[in-house]
């Protein structure tokens, strides 16, 4: 069982940097407390396995601790 809060939040991919890490501004109306907030995602391995490619401009859900809610997991990419 995980110990720690997850946080599941929604936003737009900003830049795309090395090792399929991303630069993402959160957009969710759920918890604004974070909305135009840039946090720094890596990829998850299930997205790295199916070949899911990111691209600047893409709207993504990710996941975030409550330990560091400056860096975060991408795990869905939106169509």
């Amino acid at each position: 069982m995980n110990s720690s809060k997850t946080i599941i939040l929604e936003g737009a991919v900003e830049e795309a940097l090395p090792n399929t890490t991303f630069r993402v501004k959160v957009e969710d109306e759920e918890h604004p407390e974070f909305n135009g907030k840039i946090v720094l995602c890596y990829l998850s391995g299930r997205m790295r396995i199916h070949y899911i490619k990111i691209m600047p401009g893409d709207k993504v859900r990710f996941e975030m601790t409550s330990y560091d809610p400056g860096k975060g997991r991408i795990t869905y990419r939106f169509k």
